[in-house]
């Protein structure tokens, strides 16, 4: 198509339009033009007055009559948003903002996603459209009001328990050993058996004094810890004692009748105490005069640990958490058996192991790894997509291009072929319509090849300077600080398990970073530190 001054005019890109109706009863909605209908034949008039724009209607209909906009559970709003995520929607119409939402928070959330998407959004009977500035300035000030209702609510429901936790009420939570919750009443009943369980712990630990022998003493008489099934149907608790179950039993003052609010003071409760005040008075005197050995173990910072989240313990599965110790005034690092720490050294083999000689014996096996150059392709094509692609797209868009040159000529062969006959001038028309019509499809689509092989084209720069860090691996390493080092290890890595009986290290690495054959690397194994075993094992 061209404009006055011979010059080709791009036609507007295409804006697909999905119109969402709704009422909230089903009243009428049985009669011939309905509330729905005449919401649509409005929307419908707002998108033809924009068709300058490339504006169309998808044909899906999307009403939801008879539901409630105060929540999101609506099929025809649903079926929409499954339509946006499949690509198939450019701009989301609606009569008024509140046939979407009329929940503030719901309807921000919404407007969240339709950005994700780029999606555009338009109330026609109200100023308020996200392709504008006028819109997106709308926009900005509602989400401010929503995230200041979010914060308020978050606020007023903390006050709420707090005041309640005041009154001695129990709040809710994970439900403690030696007691249920009474449906009815909204509070605590005590579990006659499992108060015994509470009474055995209380009186092992005043005769033992060690958290661990009771776990221990607790074990061997084949008693567990609570077990019980949360909200979204996982089975928790129910496992053997350890030392941080043990430790929690003993500090807490549910078991005097009490209920600890947010400022740590401690209000009595309204449920029935399981413990007597002097029997939960002493153990804590003994548990302070023990120090911090017998307190819930913390483990170290784990910024200052290259394999924190990835170390595990090859015999039982468990993780192998930071660690430090101090001896004679000097700091040491350790990865140490998460099972062993809990349930003590015979619960596992593994123990302790020295940190900076396991993270030497991966560094050294990744940075053979990341030198290899079927490795840098794969993570080249996770990261940015296959070389191909941009060949692929060239080559589309080369025959897009000739199909157009086509098709020019062609437009112009029938200019000059019914020249004059007006008897064909109806069929020239038909013809010429469906050319340009095709034309201007092609050049939509050539148009969205152009931009995204500038967006490969960009990618593939990237993915060069990725490879060139692979390539110089180990000077980029030194160079980098432990997060950063964190962050790359993670990129290339699984998991790292130590197995000592093994004699090694497996390291399982990424299926994008090596072909699932070559998955396991072996690396030799630090030893044990034994002595530093009994200095963080208490």
């Amino acid at each position: 198509m061209t404009g006055g001054n011979g010059k080709t005019k791009e036609p507007p890109k295409p804006v697909r339009c999905a119109i969402y109706t709704r009422k909230s009863t089903t009243e009428g909605l049985d009669s011939d033009y309905n509330t729905l209908e005449a919401q649509r034949d409005a929307c419908l008039h707002y998108i033809e007055s924009q068709a300058s724009l490339g504006w169309t209607v998808v044909p899906t209909r999307y009403d939801d009559g008879g539901f409630t906009g105060a929540n999101l559970e609506r099929p025809a709003l649903q079926e929409l948003l499954d339509d946006i995520d499949r690509g198939q929607v450019d701009m989301v119409v609606v009569y008024k903002v509140d046939r979407l939402s009329r929940s503030i928070l719901d309807f921000a959330r919404l407007i969240q996603q339709f950005e994700k998407k780029s999606i555009g959004f338009v109330s026609i009977t109200q100023s308020f459209d996200t392709s504008t500035s006028m819109g997106r300035l709308i926009l900005n000030v509602l989400l401010s009001f929503a995230q200041f209702e979010c914060e308020m609510i978050a606020e007023r429901t903390s006050d709420k328990i707090q005041a309640a936790k005041k009154r001695g009420k129990w709040t809710g939570g994970a439900i403690m050993l030696g007691y249920a919750v009474d449906k009815e009443k909204h509070g605590l009943v005590v579990v006659p058996e499992e108060a015994e369980l509470v009474r055995l712990t209380f009186d092992l630990y005043l005769r033992l004094r060690s958290t661990l022998l009771v776990a221990q003493g607790l074990n061997k008489q084949g008693f567990t810890t609570k077990r019980h099934i949360s909200g979204s149907g996982r089975v928790l608790g129910g496992r053997p004692w350890g030392k941080v179950a043990v430790h929690t039993i003993l500090r807490n003052p549910i078991y005097v009748g009490k209920i600890r609010s947010k400022d740590g003071e401690l209000h009595r409760g309204e449920h029935e105490p399981i413990v007597a005040l002097e029997v939960f008075e002493r153990v804590a005197e003994v548990l302070e005069s023990r120090g911090h050995a017998h307190r819930p173990p913390r483990a170290a910072k784990p910024s200052r640990f290259l394999l924190a989240g990835l170390l595990r313990c090859g015999p039982c599965k468990s993780a192998m958490i930071p660690s430090t110790t101090r001896k004679k005034g000097r700091e040491y690092r350790y990865y140490r058996c998460l099972h062993s720490q809990d349930l003590g050294a015979e619960a596992c083999p593994t123990g302790c192991i020295s940190c900076d000689e396991v993270e030497q014996a991966v560094i050294a096996a990744v940075k053979g790894v990341a030198k290899r150059g079927e490795v840098q392709k794969r993570i080249v094509e996770h990261l940015f997509g296959a070389e191909g692609a941009i060949t692929e797209a060239r080559e589309i868009r080369g025959r897009l291009e000739k199909r157009l040159v086509d098709l020019q000529a062609e437009a112009t062969r029938l200019f000059d072929s019914f020249r004059g006959n007006y008897a064909g001038s109806k069929l020239m028309a038909a013809r010429v319509g469906e050319v340009e019509a095709e034309a201007d499809a092609v050049r939509a689509r050539v148009a969205e090849l152009t931009v995204r092989l500038r967006s490969l084209e960009e990618a593939q720069e990237e993915a060069q300077k990725v490879t060139n860090i692979l390539d110089a691996f180990d000077a980029v390493w030194s160079a980098l600080v432990t997060v950063e080092r964190r962050e790359l290890l993670s990129l290339l890595m699984d998991h790292v398990i130590v197995d000592l009986g093994a004699g090694g290290l497996s390291i399982g690495f990424h299926d994008f970073a090596v072909p699932v054959a070559r998955r396991r690397s072996a690396a030799p194994a630090p030893a044990p530190v034994a002595d530093a075993a009994k200095e963080v094992q208490p």
